[in-house]
């Protein structure tokens, strides 16, 4: 995942967001700031990972992440906003994000959300130490019910420690195919990180 596409309006930011990727020699494939080119371009350059801005002229990033996720689109996607209420960190969820971070923070977390994407974790820091569940939340049982068959058995592989490789061999699809069921089977749940996942796993006696 060492090629990456930026997609902000604000040149600043951008150039910004480069230096640090050039830091932890990453490569910068391409640029835009219109949600439409950024289209055009990810099907051109096949990049490993996009970050993408949410206040976009055009085509907003929320609406970007859900337009490259229903085009097919398995790389790494990371939302670069403003704005950082937990609603948009739950819209970023929903349509495919695989993490969110504040420029507000002056970009600290950047490194840390590139290195755990590029580890197959999701970063989405607002939303950690919840605990509870409010009345419009849904039980584990039902997340559970919204799987589907695939999705349900790559809960059951990860469960026990295999690995996205090998799931692939036993499932006779390509690692990609895995991820893209995790990543989904991950959103459903309401599931960011591999710790989470152990812990859902856990509670609900899967294995």
């Amino acid at each position: 995942m060492k090629d990456v596409l930026i997609v902000d309006d604000h040149p600043v930011v951008r150039l910004a967001v480069r230096l640090l990727l050039e830091k932890d020699k990453m490569v910068v494939c391409g640029e835009t700031d219109d949600g439409l080119e950024a289209l055009a371009l990810t099907r051109k350059l096949s990049p490993g990972l996009i970050i993408v801005d949410i206040d976009m002229p055009s085509l907003n990033g929320i609406d970007l992440v859900q337009r490259l996720r229903n085009n097919g689109y398995t790389g790494g996607i990371l939302v670069l906003s403003g704005k950082d209420l937990e609603h948009y960190v739950k819209r970023c969820i929903s349509v495919g994000a695989d993490g969110f971070i504040s420029k507000r923070n002056n970009l600290t977390e950047l490194h840390d959300a590139v290195r755990a994407i590029k580890g197959g974790y999701g970063y989405f820091p607002l939303n950690r130490g919840r605990s509870g569940m409010a009345g419009n939340e849904l039980s584990d049982q039902q997340k559970m019910a919204s799987l589907s068959t695939k999705e349900l058995q790559v809960l059951a592989f990860l469960a026990r420690g295999v690995k996205v490789i090998e799931i692939s061999q036993l499932m006779k699809i390509s690692d990609k195919t895995v991820s893209t069921y995790k990543r989904r089977m991950m959103q459903k749940l309401e599931i960011h990180t591999m710790v989470e996942l152990y812990e859902f796993t856990q509670r609900n006696n899967i294995d």
